[in-house]
């Protein structure tokens, strides 16, 4: 059976759809058969940067109501033979969403992937809440600013409370994305540094995703970065993020300071 992993967060724009791209994409170049959800129901732009938005047919919705079987709904990716996307509905709403059709998709689907990768929509309406009931792990993408920590802090409390596994009494494995990192601003106090987003949050860290205009240009591609350009700084991060995912034990370290190694490996272990 696959695991299903929920890239989540309180507030919007700090990389999550990219984020689930990168990973999909560095997991699937791994020969893990990999597919990539998207949850965010009216909006939809996973398809845009898996370069897929013209082959989509049918959706998600499609699949919950009935309408399409889950085979027809996947979009297998034109790079990677082991990457999928199950693209969410733009003419529909997160009402269409249920909790017995999204059970019944996330079983499906652990019965034929390796790794589930659910985009959730920012916040704490439906739409997220449905698309981390089912996780197995959690990412949670925050930029280090005041505002991102505070909503991260807020779907942590609900991870360990609105999902199937709260609900059974089981932990809820959760890790922390920094994404958009500049050392030098940090540095000048013009945002937070990487120690105090651990502090606030209490959660392992899986990665730090330096600010670059890469992701920018991946996206303008239609390509997850990890695919667009491997070998760019933030590509570099998903990979290394996605190696832990997997269970490898690989050192963190902090973009652009001078310091080397970050004082300790952290990724998979608890908080």
């Amino acid at each position: 059976m696959g695991k299903v992993i929920v890239v989540t967060s309180g507030k919007g724009g700090v990389g999550k759809t990219t984020s689930t791209a990168a990973l999909g994409a560095a997991l699937a170049q791994r020969n893990e058969k990999v597919v990539v959800v998207d949850f965010d129901v009216g909006l939809r732009n996973l398809d845009l940067v898996m370069g897929a938005e013209r082959r989509v047919v049918y959706d998600l919705i499609n699949v919950i109501q009935g309408d399409a079987k889950l085979p027809q709904a996947l979009i297998r990716d034109k790079r990677l033979e082991t990457l999928f996307l199950l693209p969410a509905s733009q003419t529909r709403d997160k009402d269409n969403l249920t909790p017995e059709g999204v059970e019944r998709v996330m079983t499906d689907l652990k019965r034929h992937f390796d790794w589930i990768i659910c985009d959730s929509p920012a916040g704490i309406e439906r739409g997220a809440t449905l698309a981390m009931r089912h996780a197995d792990i959690a990412v949670v993408v925050t930029n280090p600013e005041v505002s991102s920590v505070r909503d991260s802090d807020r779907i942590i409390g609900l991870l360990d409370a609105k999902t199937a596994k709260a609900e059974r009494g089981e932990r809820m494995e959760k890790h922390l994305l920094l994404t958009r990192y500049d050392a030098n601003r940090a540095e000048r106090g013009d945002m937070l540094k990487v120690d105090d987003v651990l502090e606030i949050l209490s959660i392992p860290l899986l990665g730090i995703v330096p600010e670059s205009m890469d992701v920018l240009r991946a996206s303008n591609i239609g390509a997850p970065v990890t695919l667009a350009d491997s070998r760019c700084a933030p590509a570099m991060a998903y990979f290394d993020a996605a190696r832990r995912l997997a269970g490898e034990e690989v050192p963190i370290t902090i973009p652009g300071e001078k310091r080397g190694l970050f004082g300790k490996i952290f990724g998979r272990r608890a908080a």
